[in-house]
């Protein structure tokens, strides 16, 4: 009895150990430090060589993590700064009815939606979506074949697409937006989805071939597949069939991915490759944090090894921002496992870490 006593204290103490280590201070400090120096920034080159489009998938992943932090922060400026980039856009998709990439943005708009509840934010999003309810594409997801991005036939096209039409389900109450999601993103999952490593390829192309003797898959390729299917959770009733789809998945995802973490805290840029591709990659990583900490949050993930995983991925990851608040090690625009550097950032790297910020915040108990 004495053991087992002194072993539960042990366990208890550990347990204690991995969330009083952060303090919600820091972490909300760190998190206005980083969003400050990317407004301040958002029009600078990164990937290419001139700014993003305010439409343009990368900045709606910045957006995401823009507004969980607008929803944390003392005041409105952050709001006000993503309300002005919708009014300057006449809350507008981007350029591509189909395509998933310009859709990304709607996700904005939901969450603005949420806090002011003007119907202007989501009209255009609304009409585009039932528009292509009536007109659905009936491509398939083959990469070589014609319009083959009319669908979801690659793996981040899951955290760009699918959580808006969840949002907009949440939103109306309108069953369409949710049949319509799970259908094709079950014909995704079918398509892309390792069973054997619960890990996600990023395009048909990868399937089969081998890096170095390993399968590839692509570190922030599933990071955006598992911060989506927390969003999209977030939007779904825990009794319904279509919540048990989704957790399955998540659940797969996030025994094997505290697996992978590497001894530093952070995945590797190729997940089952972390020998071959040794330098952080920091918004995959924060993807990854965000996702295994918002399941901790709601009692989907229970044990200290997934609070030692996301502690450690987070203490990781702001180890990576530099004194001015500047991100490092996001890999570049991509598709596949590549290079990052302390000096290289990206916006969708901002708004991945800023949404693990959101979820540590709570984790490590801030009111």
């Amino acid at each position: 009895m004495k053991t087992i006593h002194l072993l539960f204290i042990s366990v208890l103490s550990i347990h204690l150990s991995y969330t009083q280590d952060i303090k919600p201070n820091e972490v909300k400090n760190i998190m206005k430090k980083v969003a400050d120096w990317q407004i301040m920034h958002i029009n600078d080159a990164y990937s290419n060589d001139k700014p993003h489009h305010a439409l343009h998938w990368t900045n709606a992943a910045l957006y995401v993590g823009m507004a969980k932090w607008a929803e944390m922060a003392d005041n409105d400026t952050y709001y006000n700064w993503l309300k002005g980039i919708g009014d300057q856009n006449n809350w507008q998709l981007h350029e591509r009815k189909y395509h998933a990439d310009d859709h990304a943005v709607g996700r904005m708009y939901a969450a603005l939606y949420g806090k002011y509840n003007q119907k202007e934010m989501l009209e255009p999003t609304i009409e585009q979506f039932n528009y292509i309810l009536h007109h659905p594409a009936n491509t398939k997801l083959n990469w070589a074949t014609p319009y083959h991005q009319d669908r979801w036939n690659w793996c981040d096209a899951l955290f760009m697409s699918p959580p808006v039409w969840a949002d907009l389900y949440s939103i109306t109450g309108e069953q369409k937006y949710l049949d319509f999601m799970l259908d094709e993103y079950k014909a995704t999952t079918e398509f892309l989805f390792d069973t054997e490593e619960h890990l996600y390829y990023r395009d048909e192309r990868f399937k089969g071939k081998l890096d170095k003797g390993t399968k590839i898959f692509w570190g922030r390729g599933n990071g955006w597949v598992f911060a989506g299917l927390a969003d999209i959770l977030s939007n779904l009733k825990p009794e319904t069939s279509e919540y048990s789809y989704f957790l399955d998945i998540y659940k797969k995802m996030a025994d094997r991915l505290i697996e992978l973490q590497t001894p530093e805290g952070h995945w590797a840029m190729s997940l089952l490759g972390k020998e071959f591709y040794p330098t952080p990659e920091t918004s995959g990583s924060s993807f990854f944090i965000y996702g295994l900490a918002w399941g901790i949050n709601r009692g989907i993930l229970n044990g200290p090894k997934f609070k030692k995983a996301v502690q450690s991925g987070w203490k990781a990851m702001t180890g990576y921002v530099n004194e001015d608040g500047m991100l490092g090690y996001v890999q570049p625009i991509g598709a596949a496992p590549g290079n990052a550097s302390a000096n290289k950032t990206e916006v969708y790297g901002t708004g991945a870490f800023l949404s693990a910020g959101s979820e540590i915040y709570k984790m490590v108990g801030a009111n």
